[in-house]
């Protein structure tokens, strides 16, 4: 089975590899990088649109290049308040060959009031945690849940669950895709 990321981030593609081979076995997933259409740090609702239109890219893009894929999946790291706090958390969108779609989303976790200023001025969670830790890219590593955790969980280990998730319906097809007559 061929599945389409919309990304070349290692850890996007590897979590997507993980999830779906948790269901359907061996699986081949290609990474091909395609716009958000959304800042590069989204908040609230612009988290769920650029998984989307990540995902809706990679299935009009398969119509010619891909027509052997099964599955197009969005993943959009972003942020969003809910009860006066600042949590940072991953959406995936998958589409199917069909068009059918469904959203999951990972764990959320709050961040320090320093660093959501900083996002809330315009800059991408990634670049922030790279300068406060002195590291590189983090986002193509442990991601900032690595650093908040001490190691206890990674970015990929967070989209795995967001990915998870927004499988359901496809694996309970007759639940969420029956057919009206």
């Amino acid at each position: 089975m061929k599945i389409l990321v919309g990304s070349q981030n290692p850890v996007k593609v590897s979590a997507t590899k993980e999830a779906f081979t948790k269901f359907f076995g061996d699986v081949e997933v290609i990474g091909i990088d395609v716009p958000s259409q959304v800042p590069d740090q989204p908040i609230n609702n612009q988290t769920y649109d650029g998984a989307r239109n990540r995902a809706l890219a990679l299935w009009q893009l398969a119509q010619e290049q891909h027509p052997d894929a099964a599955y197009f999946v969005g993943i959009e790291g972003g942020i969003e308040e809910t009860y006066a706090t600042w949590f940072s958390f991953g959406t995936m969108c998958i589409i199917d060959r069909t068009g059918r779609e469904s959203f999951g989303k990972s764990p959320h976790f709050t961040l320090p009031q320093s660093v959501v200023q900083k996002l809330l001025a315009g800059e991408e969670l990634g670049k922030v945690m790279d300068h406060h830790t002195g590291q590189q890219n983090v986002k193509q590593k442990s991601g900032t849940i690595g650093i908040l955790t001490n190691g206890i969980m990674d970015r990929k280990e967070l989209y795995v669950h967001g990915l998870v998730m927004a499988l359901v319906p496809f694996i309970n097809q007759e639940l969420y895709f029956k057919k009206t007559t």
